[in-house]
């Protein structure tokens, strides 16, 4: 299997009725880099999921960031995602020349917010690839939608479906409840020295 994540216990993989394929399902802090015939798939609220891939080796990854920026070195925050993203598709002999990119997400869902966290990870994400002379050849930011996202790898083909209010309290919630989870647990992870 040629699939790599972040998180410490990996993210399910499951078969996606709707897309009719395999699936990797990731989560707020994850990323997933696959050269394999998969959708990588979250659902994002007021958080970014960047998706990038090399159309000539036919790999590609995604990211799930909440923040676009903050202490510590974890996929939470935008910076450090999109680097751990990007090392691990050089890493895997993509170039850099021929990364191209898609974003989605930045959803204002939580309201009440004189510069909301979703109009910061939006604007952070399509300065990110600016600086990093990363075409951004399509998006679906900003808004106050709640949406789920499938990439495909393999392609860089990208399906966005916007989620129906119902949603969104549901969304909000989530994202309100780790928000407040974030605020209290030290950004750093463990470390294990060898």
């Amino acid at each position: 299997m040629s699939v790599a994540t972040a998180a410490v216990a990996a993210p399910g993989r499951y078969f996606d009725g709707a897309l009719q394929t395999e699936a990797l399902k990731l989560l707020p802090a994850d990323y997933a880099v696959s050269d394999e015939p998969i959708a990588l798939v979250t659902l994002l609220g007021s958080c970014v999921a960047a998706c990038l891939w090399d159309p000539l080796l036919r790999i590609g990854g995604m990211n799930h960031f909440m923040l676009p920026d903050g202490d510590g070195s974890c996929a939470r925050y935008g910076a450090n995602a999109m680097e751990l993203l990007i090392n691990d598709l050089l890493k895997r002999g993509a170039r850099r020349a021929r990364l191209q990119a898609k974003a989605f997400g930045g959803g204002n869902v939580l309201r009440g917010f004189a510069d909301p966290v979703g109009t910061r990870n939006a604007r952070f994400v399509v300065d990110y690839l600016a600086a990093e002379r990363i075409p951004l050849l399509a998006q679906d930011l900003g808004d106050i939608h709640p949406r789920k996202i499938a990439f495909f790898p393999q392609t860089g083909r990208a399906f966005v479906r916007r989620l129906p209010a119902t949603r969104e309290r549901e969304l909000a919630d989530i994202e309100r409840a780790y928000h407040e989870r974030l605020s209290r647990a030290p950004s750093g992870g463990s470390v294990e020295l060898f």
